[in-house]
């Protein structure tokens, strides 16, 4: 009951407008979780919350939830969020909306906490100016009908695929784009072979939805299908394959698993429903049932659908792909934002991003093939000078329509030939290099990301104390956290093979307690692979001792799962060399 307590005063409940407006009283900075009933508040970032409480104590420092369904009928300003599904966090200072932040992105959430604090702060302590935004996700009206127009236009154009493919509709349902789960999701569509033709985010009326699962109208959740599939956006996709491969609408169904989410973990467990659903209703994904239903669904999505003639096939198509962006450390440490901001507006989906220190021997690999200029050396430094900031962005013709934000190489060109380019907005004074890079083709793309993001494999070890109690929740969370579980093995270690799997510990005072441990039950031994698959799983896991991970990492699995330092539920490989050796001995060569 004591952990209740303490995690209602966490976040206080709003629920009339006279909350409301006590609420936009309250000295200092104020983060409102707003949310829908269907998909419940943000859980996951509670313990985070939690945690920059506890760490910042601070008296200025406020945190709310608000359930807009029934709460926002009494509360004006929050009526624009009725049918909402997205995570959004609203940030409140002196009664003005100084900050929006849409997902759930526990790093950024973290580091915008901190960042507004210390702006409200200076604002109460030394009466600056309070910088207040409007939520750009949320148009008024008016604004809607100017745009209206040039989005019927878009939509009037032909959707053309060429003849020679098979193709699928494919819909990414509101749960998983409500749980920020849609890029994930399109980046392993992509893995595994599948190429996206179109891609749209639309928001079903209930009539278009109704209309949509017209054949199952006779059964008896039709009802709460359709009021659920209203409830948000969902991303509808086109697929298909590369000439001469299996048909597409099996292909797509493979992937995706059976439509019981108990089924498909049971029999299926790499399937996107077993990692991305949670129940039958809210099972992530859809696929067409054969090619006759598929091509129903493509009239009913795009009507102006067509088959390519021969000679619009020799064209170019544009599609969904990947490119890289770097944010140098001269702007990354003061633009960031702003960048990312305006990235997101421009209609890239940020897939990848990591934050890191190039070494110099780094920066030459990475560009080589500029070694030799003039201008090196200062690349070479403003490179080293701090942490870069590496973007995989997503979108139909990345490559091309990212150049053609960045604007051109040259620093004073850009401002005389497009001063409203990124590399002009973001050029700092006396600084001959620019401040953000761009792919120049597709070839160079996946180079550059694998380069900054290369996919990985690692070792992760569900011990004998989780396996019983908390297996199942565990495998859960692997999934959930985008790691691709490509071996699995349950097996109980004799004592020989625990001696050998732990045999750098042999000298440790601890080493025979850790081998008569792991060789008291079952162990589930999994191979993960993932882009920065050792780092992410070992984040994962947190500290080795729960109480250090309670405190330092609270969401992670050892905080929650842990009991002590021996019995600490999970293991993982220290590097890429150490996982590959332990790989090898549980499964060989594979």
């Amino acid at each position: 009951m004591a952990g209740k307590k303490k995690e209602a005063s966490l976040q206080a409940s709003v629920t009339n407008q006279e909350q409301w407006e006590e609420m936009l009283a309250t000295k200092g900075l104020t983060v409102v979780d707003v949310y829908q009933q269907w998909c419940g508040p943000c859980r996951a970032v509670v313990s985070l919350l939690r945690k920059i409480k506890n760490e910042l104590s601070d008296d200025l420092l406020h945190f709310a939830t608000l359930l807009v369904e029934a709460e926002a009928d009494g509360i004006d300003a929050l009526e624009k969020y009725r049918g909402k599904c997205e995570p959004t966090f609203l940030f409140y200072g002196g009664g003005e909306m100084v900050a929006v932040l849409r997902g759930a992105n526990a790093p950024l959430l973290q580091r915008m906490i901190v960042e507004e604090l210390a702006h409200e702060k200076s604002v109460l302590e030394r009466g600056g100016e309070r910088k207040t935004v409007k939520d750009d996700g949320l148009k008024d009206a008016e604004e809607k009908d100017e745009e209206e127009s040039p989005q019927q236009s878009e939509n009037d154009e032909s959707l053309i695929v060429p003849a020679s493919k098979s193709y699928t509709v494919a819909i990414i349902k509101p749960d998983a784009v409500a749980h920020g789960k849609a890029n994930e999701i399109i980046m392993k569509i992509q893995d595994a072979g599948f190429e996206i033709l179109a891609h749209e985010e639309r928001t079903l009326t209930e009539v278009e939805a109704q209309d949509f699962y017209r054949h199952r109208a006779e059964e008896a959740g039709f009802e709460d299908l359709v009021q659920f599939m209203s409830s948000g956006p969902s991303h509808v996709l086109v697929l298909s394959r590369v000439e001469g491969s299996a048909g597409v609408v099996p292909a797509w169904r493979e992937l995706i698993g059976p439509t019981d989410i108990e089924e498909a973990r049971r029999d299926k467990p790499q399937s996107l429903r077993a990692q991305y659903g949670t129940q039958t209703l809210f099972n992530a994904v859809h696929g067409s049932e054969d090619t006759d239903q598929a091509s129903r669904e493509l009239a009913f999505f795009f009507p102006n659908f067509r088959t390519a003639s021969v000679t619009e096939q020799d064209g170019e198509e544009e599609r969904v792909e990947r490119t890289l962006a770097l944010i140098r450390p001269d702007v990354a440490r003061d633009n960031r934002e702003e960048i990312l901001a305006q990235i997101h507006r421009s209609g890239f989906t940020v897939a990848l991003k990591r934050e890191v220190m190039l070494t110099e021997e780094q920066v030459k690999q990475f560009y080589f093939q500029h070694v030799e200029e003039d201008y090196f050396p200062a690349l070479l430094q403003s490179m080293t000078s701090g942490p870069v900031l590496a973007l995989a962005l997503a979108k139909r013709g990345a490559v091309h329509h990212w150049k053609n934000i960045l604007g051109p190489a040259d620093v004073n060109k850009a401002r005389e030939e497009s001063p409203e380019c990124l590399r002009a907005q973001f050029a700092v004074e006396n600084e001959p290099i620019n401040q953000l890079h761009g792919s120049e083709s597709h070839k160079e793309a996946k180079r550059e990301i694998d380069f900054f993001f290369p996919k990985q494999r690692t070792l992760a070890v569900i011990k004998p104390d989780a396996m019983n109690q908390h297996g199942e929740n565990i495998l859960e969370e692997i999934r959930g956290s985008g790691f691709s579980v490509t071996q699995l093995k349950e097996m109980v270690l004799s004592r020989e093979m625990a001696e050998q799997f732990y045999k750098e510990h042999r000298e440790k005072p601890f080493f025979g307690q850790l081998v008569e441990f792991m060789c008291r039950g079952p162990c589930m031994m999994l191979v993960l692979t993932k882009e920065n698959a050792v780092e992410d799983w070992r984040a994962a896991m947190g500290p080795s001792d729960p109480d250090q991970a309670k405190t330092i990492s609270p969401n992670s699995l050892r905080a929650r799962f842990a009991s002590d330092i021996l019995h600490n539920a999970v293991h993982g490989s220290s590097d890429e060399q150490h996982a590959e050796e332990k790989i090898r001995f549980i499964f060989g060569d594979i």
